[in-house]
């Protein structure tokens, strides 16, 4: 049957509905439209959305319905606002991958697939999972963005620490406490002074980037230098570090870094554009290098393999940790001593094949 008016019914309401199917949606609506003309026009419009698939049935979820579901439950509300925004009653239904793909076109035009993914992708999918929908958004190509693993030398760490020190003492234990421990940046702005015990060589984080609370083990030397705390470490319900994000802290990872390659510490500029940062041995250092630095020197120097990384709690998946194999090599690797040199060759015994050859010949 298809659509049509149905008149008012004044013993229950005075408006005009809609009744029948267009198709193959089925629309029993009141259109509260008191004028037949009105109701016509309101009869057209869902004709139009219907062709269009972008009728909306009554009580069908929405997607700021269940954004708001998502953020009532616990959700992340930061990304929220631009979204509901942008797909406002859009039914989930209606929510595909074109569409979120959309989204983000529209709203971060100018950012990176990782902006895109961390601002549209993950937000999207995570409401749609909670909403119940069994979708899963395809992220876009780069979302993981940059995977950047290069780390510090000890030399170069340990030159670091020392023209820190020259800076900001504080300062310098804060990125000791990045290196020996590998906390991300937020994680180890959050340590408050309550949850370090120096002397049981016992820190603790209460909520990391993972979801997981975090102890942390703090080495002897690293013990010894929070001794040196300016402000010391016995400050209940304070943070353990003064610092925050920003281009405070940024400003002094770029002077040490600068006063450590035998530079002058840059002047810091507090209002203009700031200039392009000048070129020296370690303009590449960032506060995640600190974090690789940690990773790779487990690896390297304390013997760790993959599995043992996971267990420090720094890390949660396989796939993560297994990115700083590179700091040692295999046993496979170090058969490289027995290639051939100008000195070792010998043509008769040098290859794994003549030396059974040989062997066979001399029994």
């Amino acid at each position: 049957m298809p659509l049509k008016l149905v008149p008012p019914r004044k013993s229950k309401s005075p408006f005009w509905s809609v009744r029948g199917t267009y198709l193959g949606q089925y629309v029993e609506r009141s259109t509260k439209a008191i004028k037949r003309a009105v109701a016509k026009q309101v009869l057209e419009k869902w004709q139009r959305e219907i062709e269009r698939n972008e009728f909306r049935v009554e009580g069908e979820a929405t997607f700021l319905s269940a954004a708001v579901a998502y953020m009532k439950h616990g959700g992340d509300k930061r990304p929220l606002k631009k979204l509901v925004n942008h797909f406002r009653e859009t039914p989930l239904r209606l929510i595909d991958q074109a569409s979120i793909e959309e989204a983000a076109s529209a709203l971060f035009p100018t950012h990176s697939p990782a902006t895109r993914n961390r601002e549209v992708f993950t937000p999207v999918s995570a409401i749609l999972k909670h909403a119940g929908l069994d979708f899963k958004v395809k992220r876009p190509k780069g979302s993981r963005g940059r995977v950047v693993t290069r780390w510090l030398w000890p030399e170069q760490a340990f030159r670091i620490f020392e023209a820190a020190r020259k800076v900001d003492l504080e300062f310098s234990i804060f990125l000791q406490m990045l290196c020996y421990c590998g906390p991300r940046l937020s994680e180890a702005l959050s340590i408050r002074c309550d949850d370090v015990r120096s002397a049981e060589n016992f820190a603790f984080i209460g909520h990391t980037k993972n979801g997981d609370p975090r102890p942390i083990y703090l080495p002897p030397h690293l013990v010894v230098t929070l001794a040196e705390h300016p402000r010391g470490t016995q400050r209940p319900g304070e943070r353990l570090f003064r610092f925050h994000k920003g281009g405070a802290l940024s400003y002094l990872l770029e002077a040490a870094c600068m006063v450590a390659c035998g530079l002058a510490r840059p002047r810091r500029l507090k209002r203009g554009k700031k200039p392009p940062p000048p070129l020296y041995e370690l303009d590449w250092v960032n506060f995640h290098t600190f974090c690789h630095t940690y990773a790779t020197w487990m690896r390297r120097y304390g013997g760790l393999d993959t599995k043992d990384l996971i267990d420090t709690g720094r890390w949660k998946s396989e796939q993560s940790a297994a990115r700083y194999a590179h700091a040692v090599t295999g046993e496979a690797a170090r058969k490289a001593a027995l290639l051939p040199t100008p000195t070792t060759y010998r043509p008769e015994t040098t290859t794994v094949e003549n030396a059974w050859k040989s062997s066979a010949k001399s029994e």
